[in-house]
């Protein structure tokens, strides 16, 4: 989309002690809310209407960190029982396609509401919900049989996450900048936060859950925001750091059929995908305008330092023993391979030909990062261990947000698969 319609198609230390923490926590835990109220009655999906306590982690003190939970196989609750399947929202098609991972054949297809973008794994792991963003609906999908349900109503649903404990729902409005808070089961409207930038998109929560950092990416801003969506607690200004490599705003706004078209005056970079490092030292962020990754520090909440990865660096994965980040440069038909430690380059994925990767997710058993080739109507499948692209998979037109179900962890934060 544009901002409307037109873009569209085409940390916290694990246990840190200091004293910045904890006034950072004390801000996100006692500020008053700010937010507007309202109703919007919505149908009830085919989840369950009450929380479930998430199955404990296996060990309190494991190298993965943040990702302890997410190793590979370590399926929890409802994920147990779940169809192995691998769900494609087509945005410029309107529908979502299904492919079998065994036999890497689309075995099913149905039509969505207008501009399908994310498919989202709900926080108790039993339904999958497909965001039509212009469709102003959320799809439910049973994850134990791949069959979908009645559209019910939301407005604006461009991206959808969690909170920790599972109570809210939290919509990325992005066109009407701000954050709706929802019934994570009826979808019912509880609240919103209006936030201050346009193209409210991806975030990800801080190790010890008590906030996230989302990222704005037609003003070029991250956003830090308490853990329940109540408050704004700071904005980061990516636009006012120089970075080497960058494409200027003045070129992004001619690529014709490009969200890089929606950018406001004055911004100058273009936040995507936001990932936690398994340490809970860093968020990284990746930049489709300025070509790789920002890192911001989770204890001070500032910009550390730019990794320059590749063209129109979208989205970040980790991989199932959290030693890696992979990085879709859905520009230059590239994966960059970080490592996760030192965020040090160790490999670069190149797609024969070239491509457009986008957005995904890796297999329960960690042997394959399935993605979205966003402008050539495939799905990407690599294998994690090579680097090679394994398989091509035609697919409708403008595949995006496609989620690999199930995935370990033992709850969802939302997005194609954030579990922890």
């Amino acid at each position: 989309m544009s901002l409307v319609s037109v873009s569209r198609r085409a940390a916290v230390r694990v246990g840190a002690t200091s004293v910045l923490i904890g006034a950072v926590v004390a801000a996100l835990t006692g500020c008053s809310s700010a937010v507007v109220g309202g109703s919007d009655p919505a149908s009830a999906s085919s989840s369950a209407r009450t929380s479930t306590t998430p199955d404990p982690p296996t060990t309190t003190k494991d190298p993965m960190g943040a990702y302890a939970a997410d190793g590979a196989g370590a399926l929890t609750g409802a994920a147990r029982s779940a169809k192995p399947m691998v769900y494609v929202p087509n945005g410029a098609a309107d529908t979502v396609q299904l492919i079998d991972p065994k036999t890497y054949k689309v075995v099913g297809r149905f039509a969505t509401g207008r501009e399908p973008q994310h498919v989202v794994p709900s926080w108790d792991l039993k339904t999958l919900w497909v965001n039509d963003d212009l469709g102003n609906d959320l799809v439910p999908i049973d994850a134990r049989t791949g069959k979908h349900g009645a559209k019910v109503p939301v407005t604006d649903p461009y991206n959808l996450y969690f909170t920790p404990d599972g109570k809210h729902a939290l919509v990325m409005a992005e066109r009407l900048r701000r954050i709706d808070v929802r019934n994570p089961h009826t979808m019912r409207l509880q609240r919103s936060l209006p936030v201050p930038c346009h193209g409210i998109n991806h975030a990800d929560y801080s190790a010890d859950l008590s906030f996230f950092v989302a990222s704005c990416e037609f003003s070029g801003k991250l956003l830090v925001i308490d853990r329940d969506a109540t408050k704004v607690v700071k904005v980061i200004d990516l636009n006012k750091v120089r970075t080497k490599g960058a494409t200027s705003p003045e070129e992004a706004i001619h690529m014709q059929g490009s969200p890089k078209q929606g950018l406001m005056p004055g911004a100058s970079a273009m936040p995507q995908d936001v990932r936690l490092t398994p340490d809970g030292r860093f968020f990284v962020v990746a930049d489709m305008l300025r070509n790789g990754v920002w890192v911001v520090d989770a204890s001070t909440l500032k910009v550390s330092r730019f990794l320059r990865t590749g063209m129109g660096a979208h989205g970040i994965y980790p991989s199932r023993d959290a030693q890696r980040l992979f990085v879709s440069n859905r520009d230059e038909g590239t994966v960059t391979v970080l490592d996760s430690a030192t965020l040090a380059k160790v490999a670069l994925w190149t797609i024969p030909g070239g491509g457009s990767p986008d957005m995904g997710g890796v297999t329960a058993d960690g042997k394959e990062l399935w993605l979205s080739g966003r402008y050539d109507n495939v799905v990407y499948v690599f294998d994690t261990a090579t680097g090679k692209v394994t398989h091509r998979i035609k697919v409708d037109a403008g595949p995006h947000g496609l989620c690999v179900w199930p995935q370990p962890g033992r709850f969802s934060l939302g997005h194609t698969g954030n579990l922890r």
